[in-house]
């Protein structure tokens, strides 16, 4: 696709987004969920058609060398699928935001105020690997009345682009506008630098990728963007703590998946219980193939781990490392987690409810756990059907966005003839 040709056909996108947002806010709650629930029972349906689509990004992923972590984001296997099914059906039985309205004051010259949520409007999504992001920001962006246009990455073209036909069969089936949600037809890297440069037409971008690709847009993007850029995550244990809770907690946050961004990735541990649970959880890590990197007192108690560095308190390793450290204070442990976060998910194992409270109270990222690992940072685990994105900005959503992140509001008065003096 030559520039101008490029040019144009993002224009167009653009344009024929615009007018199905305008159609949007017309579209009935029953129209939506009829949508999705066609959309779910037909990805079931096909669900060994998908596979195949996918066996053909992944035979190209493995010659290209893409990495375990991304080669186990590309996947579609039977669970993620139905993992996809559910959510799409949990998201269709979600109330609608759309026309809501806020408790009304009544001002004292008799004006009626309140707040209506209404959708983004056109909403540009970016990622890499992951083609259950092509059905969960659908669901998604459709639930919450929005327009969508998807551009995923080349490396998952086929599972993509199967996927996008059983979009388009749902819009039609529930009378949606085609253009409801849009797939850009090119893998041309230069698309994405149109897409995030086109006020005109897009409301928001949100992003899910790797650190190249958000920095690129962080530097690049015109339209706002909602975003995180890892998910440097932690996990403390209290001197507190049951210790089989928190052995068992500790390793299933770390080997549960390795490339997914709510993955542990440090280990704080309390002075006290550090000889009581390091030993295990080196013995399970060691049959696990994880590698340990210690401070100093951790490698007193498991000699096979290698010295950790300032590198390895900052990453997102995305793989079977883990980064372990001994604190002597609760207060320490926050003032680590408070210097190297992300600010993605952070996770306290203790019996001690003061200093869960005092844990969930200071630490300052999207989502701050007590007795739970840190790989529950999902969507579909927080009962929201699923999720676009965790972003890790304030502004204008906050951890998993699902529906309700993805609308805003506007202010509606009603009066009986009032005038300003």
């Amino acid at each position: 696709m030559t520039t101008s040709s490029l040019h144009d056909t993002m224009q167009t996108i653009g344009q024929q987004a615009k007018a199905a947002a305008k159609a949007m806010r017309a579209v009935s709650q029953q129209q939506k969920i009829k949508a999705l629930l066609y959309l779910a029972d037909k990805i079931q349906e096909n669900a060994d058609y998908l596979k195949a689509e996918n066996a053909k990004d992944l035979a190209a992923a493995k010659e290209n060398g893409l990495t375990p972590a991304l080669l186990d984001r590309l996947t579609l296997s039977d669970k993620s699928i139905q993992t996809m099914v559910a959510g799409v059906r949990q998201i269709a039985h979600l109330d609608d935001p759309i026309g809501s309205l806020s408790s009304t004051r009544i001002l004292p010259n008799g004006m009626q105020i309140a707040k209506m949520t209404i959708p983004l409007g056109v909403i540009g999504i970016i990622y890499e690997s992951r083609p259950n992001v092509t059905i969960d920001a659908a669901a998604l962006c459709l639930k919450a009345g929005n327009v969508a246009i998807l551009r995923g990455g080349s490396e998952a073209f086929y599972s993509n682009t199967a996927l996008a036909s059983l979009i388009k069969e749902a819009l039609a089936y529930a009378g949606l506008p085609d253009a409801a949600v849009q797939i850009i037809p090119t893998t041309d890297r230069a698309a994405v630098g149109h897409l995030v440069t086109m006020t005109d037409y897009i409301d928001v971008i949100i992003p899910r990728g790797g650190k190249g690709l958000l920095q690129r847009l962080a530097n690049e993007a015109k339209v706002p963007l909602i975003m995180h850029l890892d998910g440097n995550c932690h996990m403390y244990l209290d001197r507190s703590a049951n210790l089989d809770m928190a052995i068992e907690l500790a390793f299933h946050a770390k080997t549960y998946r390795y490339g997914i961004c709510g993955s542990l990735e440090t280990l704080l541990v309390h002075q006290d219980i550090a000889s009581q649970v390091l030993p295990t959880l080196a013995q399970k890590f060691t049959e696990k193939s994880v590698e340990m990197r210690g401070c100093p007192r951790t490698l007193e108690i498991i000699p096979s781990a290698t010295p950790a560095s300032e590198f390895d308190w900052q990453t997102e390793y995305l793989a079977p490392i883990i980064a372990i450290k001994i604190v002597d204070t609760i207060e320490q442990a926050i003032n680590h987690i408070e210097q190297y976060s992300s600010g993605h998910t952070e996770s306290i194992i203790t019996e001690d409810m003061h200093a869960a409270r005092q844990f969930q109270l200071l630490v300052d990222s999207a989502g701050v756990y007590v007795n739970l690992p840190t790989v529950f940072a999902d969507g579909f685990e927080y009962g929201l059907g699923a999720e676009i994105g965790i972003s890790t900005n304030r502004l204008h959503a906050r951890g998993p966005v699902a529906v309700e992140g993805l609308t805003t509001y506007k202010w509606v008065l009603t009066g009986d003839g009032q005038m300003r003096s």
